[in-house]
């Protein structure tokens, strides 16, 4: 008996360092019975699981859209995000100006990379009449809104790999200044799906990312929540992943219901939440996208010190969470987006500045891009080994391997 107990440990052990150590192999392989999120349910998973991109600022060149985009090679990213707002693609009503995009779309097939597209940012002709100047609003037409998402489906039809539409509607200063309104979110969200669907069918739709939150007043709704209420009104019938939010504020591992975790919404784990309200509406068959993820280093602005971390704790945090991710949450995770490649326009008042895994002026690379840059990448049944620890520690033009799309 102790000889059978004994083989079964190291049966255990040998299996834990196939996993940890072989990534694709060991998950494809030696899948746990256990399965809570219903990871054997995901069927036509729209991302191999994981596509690795990160959030780019590229509309204004200021010469460095390529620069930007080799450093996305760099990484062995394949995924590039990039907001085409409908204030600049069209900033009078008519009158189309698509020479930004053009540009972009052209640079990001020039290295094959792909782009995920993020939709919204109204034109203040498009609002309702003395709307606030918030950062994002609902449109007074909803013709005017389908007409935009199906221009942009159109003229690129084929080459956009991904619609995120809109972002963080669950909170009032990305929705108007107004209440957070689910069921007029989901209403907009079908709008432009069908739009999109109707002219560029093989396109992948995501709904907004939402902004975790414990906040429930006029201001905000807790991203738990306001899923619930998208659910209720039939949203997954737009869209071909739901997405998220998971930024950084407490180590990765930790989750919603440890004791270390200040609240549920304020892991990284919290994506575990959200998964299990689609599995209580069966919707288990559906790969999550999670477009907005990293860790501040924020000693500047209140707002968000108080949870900042250290360069190398970011960069730390930032690796732990996708070997949390290969671990645990495949293949119901496709896509995710890291935060940020910089606006160069930032500046230290800015808290975007301090997500940033470069600096904004581009002229050091932070050590979480260093470390994201080496560390191992697993998609599907690909697998890029991590690099040595000083590997690319320079910002140049170099061809690295990039995981198939």
């Amino acid at each position: 008996m102790r000889g059978l107990t004994r083989k079964k440990i190291a049966a255990l052990l040998l299996a834990y360092a196939v996993v940890t150590a072989g990534g694709v192999l060991g998950w494809r392989y030696l899948q746990p019975i256990w399965d809570p999120f219903k990871a054997r349910s995901i069927a036509d998973a729209p991302f191999a699981s994981l596509t690795y991109g990160v959030h780019t600022f590229l509309w204004w060149d200021v010469g460095t859209v390529g620069k930007h985009l080799d450093w996305v090679r760099l990484m062995s990213f394949s995924h590039a995000k990039q907001i085409f707002a409908w204030r600049d693609l069209e900033p009078q009503r008519g009158v189309w100006d698509w020479r930004q995009a053009d540009r972009i779309l052209s640079e990001v097939q020039r290295r094959g990379l792909q782009l995920v597209v993020r939709l919204g940012q109204t034109p203040q002709w498009a609002r309702s009449p003395g709307a606030s100047l918030a950062r994002d609003a609902p449109p007074e037409s909803m013709t005017e809104w389908r007409a935009y998402c199906a221009a942009v489906a159109e003229r690129y039809r084929g080459n956009i790999s991904a619609y995120q539409i809109w972002n963080e509607p669950n909170l009032s200063r990305e929705w108007g200044d107004q209440s957070p309104d689910p069921a007029a979110y989901v209403n907009l969200l079908a709008e432009c799906g069908r739009a999109i669907r109707q002219i560029d069918p093989a396109a992948i739709l995501i709904s907004a990312g939402l902004a975790p939150t414990g906040t429930y007043d006029e201001r905000a709704m807790p991203d738990d929540v306001y899923l619930d209420q998208m659910y209720r009104h039939g949203f997954q019938r737009y869209i071909d992943a739901v997405g998220v939010h998971a930024p950084g504020f407490a180590p990765p591992e930790i989750g919603p219901d440890d004791p270390q975790a200040l609240h549920r919404w304020f892991t990284f784990r919290r994506v575990e939440d959200l998964r299990k309200i689609m599995l209580n509406y069966g919707d288990e068959a559906r790969q999550m996208a999670i477009l907005e993820f990293g860790y501040t280093i924020d000693p500047v602005n209140p707002e968000y010190q108080w949870f900042s971390v250290t360069e190398q704790e970011q960069a730390d945090f930032i690796e732990r969470a996708y070997e949390y991710v290969i671990a645990n949450w495949r293949p119901w995770v496709g896509l995710m987006i890291l935060i940020y490649l910089p606006d160069p326009a930032w500046h230290p008042a800015d808290e975007e500045y301090w997500w940033s895994i470069v600096e904004a002026e581009g002229s050091r690379p932070r050590p979480a891009f260093i470390k994201v840059a080496n560390m191992r990448k697993v998609c599907g049944d690909f697998l890029i080994p991590a690099r040595v620890d000083n590997g690319p520690v320079a910002l140049g033009k170099v061809v690295a391997p990039i995981c198939p799309a």
